[in-house]
């Protein structure tokens, strides 16, 4: 039997087909590079960095009972992740994420994430059925939420007791659905780990730098706001106040999952007692580290 969880990650948990080349590319580029073929989508990949902080994250996701489904499974056990509470689908196919990167960074990505939005509810189902909490005694704990679900299921999220009592620290997934973090955007409880772009998007509005994208967020709602930008100035907004940071200068490798680094490295910074201005240097250096090559 798994232990007892002490961190919930909720959404995309897929297999990531990553096509990498050192060359730089453009639209209708054919370059050689590698391939490869990882566990991976948002809820995956922060739960892989908090395991590696030392926490024993659990995973609520939609993972078909199909040859790749059981295979992720199997991956996830070997790194040390809890899948016991995941919803396994006969009907629906195991998700899957497909990007190609160059040495001038991300050129295109599609998420396949339509096994998590099909499943819907079915997934928090253990935070009701009294497996990780109920209507009387709600999940109190930390809990990641991906912006891979419908904007639907996090408005019922945003509202509902089950997580009433939860600290919620939510990231978009990417930049196209930024916008389904808008029902999360007043949220008492609630922590939004996005880039400048997403930030924009979510608020209609163009930011010159991370810290002017944090402060507008901060001010239309966000309890705290934590706003990345490549390798530019980073900021945190919470309590009325702003704090900045540049992150490590590095040579990039890759960039698919460094969003997800920085959030799980700012969760396990926050849990170990570090707070304001050390934990997002904290968060930076693990996400520079991981950019780079540095992190398997």
């Amino acid at each position: 039997m798994a232990a007892a969880p002490d961190i919930l990650c909720i959404g995309a948990v897929l297999w990531d087909i990553i096509g990498r080349s050192p060359a730089h590319m453009r639209e209708g580029s054919d370059v050689p590079g590698r391939i490869t073929r990882l566990p991976g989508g948002v809820a995956l990949n922060v739960a892989m960095t908090l395991r590696r902080f030392g926490l024993a994250p659990a995973l609520l996701t939609a993972i078909g009972r199909d040859a790749e489904g059981d295979e992720l499974v199997a991956a996830c056990e070997r790194l040390g992740l809890d899948t016991t509470h995941a919803y396994r689908s006969d009907d629906l196919p195991t998700d899957r994420y497909m990007a190609v990167e160059g040495a001038n960074g991300l050129i295109a990505a599609i998420a396949d994430a339509h096994s998590l939005e099909a499943a819907g509810d079915k997934i928090l189902r253990p935070l009701v059925d009294g497996r990780l909490g109920s209507a009387a005694a709600p999940w109190a704990g930390a809990v990641v939420l991906d912006g891979n679900l419908t904007e639907a299921l996090l408005a019922e999220v945003a509202a509902a007791p089950m997580l009433a009592a939860a600290d919620l620290r939510v990231a978009p997934a990417s930049p196209g659905k930024a916008e389904r973090l808008l029902p999360l955007l007043g949220h008492p409880r609630a922590t939004l780990y996005v880039n400048r772009e997403e930030a924009a998007l979510l608020l209609k509005t163009r930011f010159a730098d991370a810290p002017a994208a944090a402060a507008a967020l901060h001010a239309r709602g966000a309890a705290r706001a934590l706003v990345t930008d490549g390798g530019r100035t980073a900021a945190l907004a919470e309590a009325g106040a702003v704090i900045a940071a540049d992150p490590p200068a590095v040579l990039v490798t890759r960039v698919t999952g460094a969003g997800d680094t920085f959030m799980a490295a700012h969760i396990a910074a926050e849990r170990q007692g570090a707070r304001g201005a050390e934990a997002l240097g904290r968060a930076l250096r693990a996400a520079a580290d991981y950019v780079s090559g540095d992190i398997a």
